[in-house]
């Protein structure tokens, strides 16, 4: 009896009805101490950072550095024995795919093999942190991370031109080793803390990388949508918690109250969509100003005429588009510039990409309008092109141009609780906040200077770098930690909370996390002291009396096997086929798909085959149609933030390597490097095929 009441206290706790006297909900009149259970309190995540003192160890001879002490005290205690050191030539892949996704050329192999210093493997991984690899390796975590495409996702899934620019300054800022909250201030709030930094406005493209469709009509409910995906975003991303459970509710589990979520979505109230961020010098802007101006010049009376002939059919399809929003829409768009609230600016500037010729939106109505002229004006619009084209040696090409976020103005919205997570439904206003757990009163907030922002985003970023905040750090660290060890210390990298994983070196991931801070926040240094540990350097051999006491390996008592992901498995191959071409930045490029095959939104494969050969990670990302052997190889949906990927095994994955027409050429380009590199005679006496030749 006492077995079938349990049961049916647990089966009433999954589906959430003893979580309010479990969890303690409670209602709003309640004071913050009272709001919250001693168990939540308590909850190791939501505890202060404290640098633990390294664990003496009798076996002191394998420890290298604090990370083994704390792993050996472990495996000690459980009466475990680490693994043996890894081969040579094991420790050297191990160490190019982690940090450079690649695999060492035979050369570089025998130079390791050769160096028989004991600071042999250490000048390796400074080295390979060294190569630009790297951050085409370690971006790619990010950019998951970031749910980052190159198109909008939906119906449509329109290409969004530039959005390859933020790819390149995660590989930037990943090389060059910005500090960690550098990086998270850029994300949040480099447009208000550094707007003279073209590489600052383009990290706030991390918010912009929403899914959205641009044709919807309801903007109200499409700003809304975009609001919650930016805060369950930055809540997973940086502080490892399932924010979006405290859309519609208190969170059934995490000490989150449904109006902490929307005090954290106030930060991001007021922010639109920037997608002409010009990233050049001043001086470069205002040459290109004066070269274009002469252009305009010489072809006024052409654009004009052009202008003319357009205008009838351009008006009649705006007017077509603005007439299918919702009345409120219409206002916004209609009503006198100074009259508009922070609301209206906000629907405005959601509708403005209809409204504007320069928008990459507008490229399809101009098109439209083009195919509305009857065929005595469309002859008369093709000669006027014709003659305009004639000047465009004149024209001084398209400025450098990224995407991001920025606020519409100084004033933002009022942020309501919405009932249910619905934009219709508002109830009590609240205002910028942290978490009630650890700040219960509003952010205090200073305006930005020298930019048209609330200054609020910067008040939030400022407190995701406090190393008084317990969460962000860890995060970091332990994502650092999963993707070098294929789990993380705790092993639910973007939930830290009472739902999550415990963590299996509580003490190693404070430490760690302290040590990052005390290192100015620079990753590279962690891959080095990780990767320099004894820990890290052991074999994946596998123990059985070992795999009795701890069958999922959580106590490290060897180097866990992984699988490599779809895009370094392409990468491999164009590197050991000698068709890899290492050019770095730029647009996505398109390699070829697979006959018979059709996306949305398009899918022009690159004319050149070098460049269709670049490394994985300046693939065209298309939303909803992943290129097919990524999506084999278990590429997430870049609809959402994904903090792990899944790792499946199915028939389509052996299909194909064995039958992809263009694997088949990878493995032919192998080939051909074998039978150079061995050289020819050699092949054919050991082949016996000397006698026919």
């Amino acid at each position: 009896m006492k077995q079938k009441n349990i049961a049916f206290r647990a089966l009433l706790l999954m589906v959430g009805l003893l979580v309010p006297l479990v969890y303690g909900a409670g209602s709003s009149k309640k004071t913050p101490d009272e709001r919250f259970t001693s168990y939540q309190l308590k909850h190791w995540a939501f505890q202060k950072v404290q640098r633990p003192e390294v664990p003496e160890i009798r076996n002191g001879k394998w420890v290298r550095n604090p990370i083994d002490a704390f792993v050996l005290a472990k495996l000690e205690a459980k009466g475990l024995d680490p693994s043996p050191r890894a081969d040579k030539i094991t420790l050297v892949r191990r160490a190019y795919f982690d940090l450079i996704g690649l695999p060492p050329m035979p050369e570089e192999v025998d130079a390791f093999l050769a160096d028989q210093s004991p600071n042999a493997f250490e000048k390796v991984v400074n080295r390979l942190l060294a190569s630009a690899h790297y951050g085409e390796r370690w971006a790619r975590h990010w950019l998951d991370l970031a749910r980052y495409a190159d198109s909008e996702g939906f119906k449509t899934d329109q290409t969004r031109p530039n959005a390859w620019r933020y790819r390149d300054y995660v590989i930037k800022s990943f090389n060059s080793d910005k500090p960690y909250d550098r990086f998270v201030r850029e994300q949040i709030a480099g447009d208000e803390l550094w707007p003279d930094s073209p590489d600052a406005r383009v990290g706030t493209a991390f918010n912009r990388h929403y899914p959205d469709e641009h044709n919807a009509r309801n903007l109200m409910q499409r700003r809304q949508e975009i609001l919650h995906d930016i805060t369950g975003t930055v809540g997973s991303v940086f502080m490892g918690l399932t924010y979006g459970c405290a859309r519609c509710h208190d969170h059934k589990f995490d000490p989150i109250l449904q109006a902490d979520y929307y005090r954290l979505q106030a930060f991001f109230a007021n922010v639109r969509a920037r997608d002409d961020i010009v990233l050049c010098s001043e001086e470069a802007a205002e040459r290109h100003g004066r070269q274009l101006a002469a252009w305009e010049e010489k072809t006024a009376h052409i654009r004009q005429e052009m202008a003319a002939l357009e205008e009838p059919k351009r008006k009649e399809i705006l007017d077509e588009f603005i007439t299918k929003y919702l009345p409120e829409i219409q206002e916004a768009i209609s009503i006198p510039a100074a009259e508009r609230s922070p609301y209206q600016w906000l629907m405005y500037y959601k509708a403005k990409p209809y409204l504007d010729p320069n928008s990459y939106i507008y490229q399809a109505p101009t098109k439209s309008v083009v195919g509305k002229l009857n065929e005595e004006e469309k002859k008369r619009w093709q000669e006027l092109k014709a003659k305009l084209d004639e000047f465009s040696d004149l024209h001084p090409g398209e400025l450098p141009i990224g995407i991001g976020i920025v606020d519409v103005s100084r004033e933002a919205p009022k942020t309501h609780i919405l009932s249910g997570g619905a934009y219709d439904a508002s109830g009590e206003e609240v205002q910028p906040g942290f978490l009630t757990l650890f700040a219960p009163g509003p952010a205090k907030i200073a305006p930005a200077q020298g930019t048209e922002s609330t200054g609020r985003r910067t008040a939030l970023a400022s407190w995701l770098v406090d190393p008084e905040n317990p969460l962000p750090t860890r995060v970091m660290v332990n994502r650092i930690w999963h993707y070098h060890f294929g789990q993380g210390i705790v092993g639910t990298p973007s939930n830290f909370g009472l739902s999550g994983g415990l963590p299996s070196h509580p003490k190693l991931l404070d430490w760690l996390a302290s040590e990052f801070v005390q290192n100015g926040w620079s990753v590279k240094d962690m891959h080095r002291l990780i990767m320099n540990s004894n820990t890290y350097q052991q074999a994946s051999l596998y123990g059985e009396s070992a795999a009795k006491v701890d069958s999922e390996n959580k106590l490290i008592w060897r180097f866990p096997r992984q699988r490599l992901e779809g895009e370094i498995i392409r990468d491999a191959a164009l590197a050991v086929s000698g068709l890899l071409n290492p050019k770095m930045g730029g647009p996505s490029v398109f390699p070829p798909l697979p006959p018979g095959m059709v996306t949305r939104g398009g899918w022009k494969v690159t004319e050149d085959p070098a460049e269709s050969n670049r490394r994985s990670i300046y693939v065209f990302v298309r939303r909803n149609t992943r290129y097919p052997m990524f999506q084999t190889f278990d590429m997430p949906d870049t609809h959402e933030s994904c903090p792990r990927r899944e790792i499946t095994t199915s028939p389509l994955q052996a299909l194909t390597m064995l039958n992809s027409e263009v694997v088949l050429e990878w493995a032919e380009g192998f080939a051909g490097r074998v039978l150079f590199s061995a050289g020819l005679a050699r092949v054919y006496r050991v082949t016996g095929l000397e006698s026919t030749v």
